[in-house]
């Protein structure tokens, strides 16, 4: 397992012991479950934006609604 230095504010870092004593578990504990449960937000944010790029320069197809509903042989 790796270690990773991070600097926090004085409130976060208060807020961080306050929940640790309180749960009974290390603070490095809740700093990982909480760059376990951002990370895949924050990925698919940057997959979005790579994609909204694509699309505003033309290398990404994409389809109209009618597009779809045809390919789909789906009634209105």
């Amino acid at each position: 397992m790796s270690v990773i230095t991070a600097r926090i504010d004085e409130q976060l870092e208060r807020r961080l012991e306050k929940l640790a004593k309180v749960a009974d578990r290390k603070k490095s504990y809740f700093v990982r479950k909480a760059l376990e449960m951002s990370i895949e937000d924050l990925e698919d944010i940057y997959e979005a934006e790579a994609v909204v790029l694509k699309i505003r320069d033309g290398s990404e197809k994409t389809y109209s609604l009618d597009e779809i509903r045809q390919e789909l042989d789906l009634a209105d």
